[in-house]
């Protein structure tokens, strides 16, 4: 049986496929030591993640979609923002190698990242239907919170790496958290686009707005945010 690619895709599956392409970039700037380059990148695999969706929605999705989502979730915000944390690390404390503690602190959050990221993105797939407030925080919001904290250039590595496994832990917090309303996507995406194309302008204004908002987001979303 043929897979019939062209005819089974859609182009909201395209867009889901850039996001991955995005990780995949992301990932070989962690490896060569560009933090910041990978932060603007994992920014930029959520801003693809959200047009996938506003995609989906507007023009109809496939059957694959959803699985194809999550694939490139695990590869932007799972494996991506793993290195990322490692990368920052590496960049702030030198050669790892010569202490044998720093280099299992950076090894170790940024693996509990990548585990619960798979955690999440697996339960939430065979055990949360679409249109439920999907319970802890997203990988995507988990990731930007790392990136945009970044580029706003609060890098206390201990503070850092600590901050990496409480997001990973909230992905998995039994709260549920409801989707953004697409005027709220908006703003939250030209305010990422900002992060991305000018990160250090006018104070890192960008990056520290939305670090704001996704802060926000993550601790009073569940309470005072309602996306009907």
């Amino acid at each position: 049986m043929s897979l019939r690619v062209v005819d089974r895709l859609g182009v909201a599956d395209v867009i889901t496929l850039a996001n991955a392409v995005i990780g995949v970039g992301a990932m070989a700037g962690a490896i060569l030591g560009k933090p910041m380059f990978v932060a603007q990148l994992l920014l930029l695999g959520a801003v693809a993640d959200a047009l996938d969706g506003i995609f989906a929605r507007s023009f109809g999705g496939t059957a694959v979609g959803p699985y194809l989502d999550s694939m490139a979730d695990i590869v932007s915000f799972g494996t991506a923002t793993g290195l990322f944390v490692f990368a920052v690390a590496q960049d702030e404390w030198g050669t790892l190698t010569d202490d044998p503690e720093l280099l299992a602190a950076a090894v170790g959050a940024a693996s509990i990242f990548v585990v619960f990221s798979l955690v999440r993105t697996a339960l939430y797939t065979v055990h949360v239907d679409e249109d439920e407030n999907r319970p802890g925080i997203q990988n995507t919001l988990g990731a930007s919170i790392l990136a945009a904290a970044y580029l706003s250039g609060l890098v206390n590595v201990p503070v850092f790496l600590a901050a990496t496994v409480a997001l990973s832990m909230a992905m998995v917090a039994p709260v549920p958290y409801p989707k953004l309303r697409a005027r709220d996507a908006i703003v939250m995406g030209t305010v990422q686009m900002g992060a991305i194309l000018l990160p250090t302008a006018l104070g890192r204004v960008f990056p520290r707005v939305l670090l704001v908002a996704a802060l926000a987001y993550m601790f009073l979303g569940p309470r005072f945010y309602w996306s009907d």
